[in-house]
């Protein structure tokens, strides 16, 4: 009998990735969405006849309950939250409500329906924020910086007090930045690659961003979600960061993008202080040594070869 997985966030980058993933292993594949007037489905158009969408919304309880009843997953991969830190600024309670809330109840409704399932949160490496040492790895403190990190870093204990309290198997995947073309449009790295695209197309004369010299660990979705299937096939329920151990400035990664269509980045860039956070994450880099280790798991796509894919992506989409 194969496998079944309820995915939250199935219609965001890395929902949609690790449901194509799941979906070659023989997986039968769920995904919780909300009930929304006008539905985006554009990351699982090409897959949406292969996998069931079940309604649920992450602060309803009952919904959550409802929807594992109905899929019985042998796992769940919780990977829906309010995910961008600049809004998180904006709405800092709705995002503990998503962000942080939602994952006690997406544990609190696995324990009631079947505590055998097993459990991914996804965590992020911005919960390191004012890094305490660099690289970053497991052992680390967390000093987060903006209310998504803090919401994060509540996510990440609950996860692990569901597994020490109650024996659950639930796991946290500590990401580091990881990009594809389909990386939302009010992400940065997305933000360049769109913006070089349509300077390049003539529909844009300038990409004004903010902390350009801020630096990151940049890897490709793709490879990062085989990683939580991997954690959830061990034997004992543990934490691991995913990353790529190099990291890059955002100067950097719009250099390349601008030089891959034949431009100059400092022709074009134009530093807005409007984009600045509160309070800046100025490097964060990972060490996944343990995640090499165990799970067997790295990396395939090089940073340059992400930033040109996702560069080909939004010249394809704007032609």
């Amino acid at each position: 009998m194969n496998k079944r997985a309820l995915i939250t966030g199935i219609t965001g980058q890395d929902g949609s990735y690790l449901a194509e993933f799941l979906l070659e292993k023989g997986y039968e594949v769920f995904g919780l969405v909300r009930r929304l007037s006008n539905p985006r489905f554009e990351n699982i158009e090409h897959i949406l006849d292969t996998v069931t969408l079940l309604p649920g919304d992450l602060i309803d309880t009952p919904s959550l309950i409802a929807a594992i009843a109905k899929s019985e997953p042998d796992e769940v991969y919780h990977l829906a939250a309010q995910s961008f830190v600049k809004a998180s600024w904006e709405q800092p309670v709705a995002t503990g409500e998503m962000t942080a809330l939602g994952v006690t109840r997406m544990l609190e409704a696995i324990r009631i329906v079947n505590p055998k399932i097993r459990f991914y949160q996804a965590s992020s490496s911005e919960m390191y924020g004012k890094v305490r040492s660099v690289p970053q790895n497991e052992e680390t403190p967390f000093h987060p910086r903006s209310p998504y990190a803090v919401s994060k870093v509540y996510g990440h204990h609950a996860t692990v007090n569901y597994r020490e309290s109650y024996g659950m198997f639930a796991v946290s995947g500590i990401l580091f930045n990881h990009e594809s073309p389909r990386r939302g449009i009010e992400f940065v790295t997305r933000k360049i690659t769109d913006g070089v695209a349509r300077i390049k197309r003539g529909r844009a004369h300038e990409l004004r961003l903010g902390n350009i010299d801020a630096k990151r660990d940049w890897g490709f979705a793709g490879d990062y979600v085989k990683a939580m299937w991997m954690m959830l096939q061990q034997d004992h329920a543990e934490d691991y960061v995913i990353a790529t151990g190099e990291n890059h400035s955002v100067r950097e990664f719009a250099e390349i993008a601008f030089k891959h269509v034949g431009l100059r980045a400092e022709e074009y860039v134009v530093v807005d202080k409007a984009f600045l956070r509160p309070a800046e994450v100025d490097e964060l880099i990972g060490d996944a040594t343990k995640a090499h280790a165990q799970l067997g798991w790295k990396p395939e796509v090089k940073f340059n070869d992400l930033v040109t894919m996702m560069v080909d992506a939004d010249l394809q989409r704007l032609a």
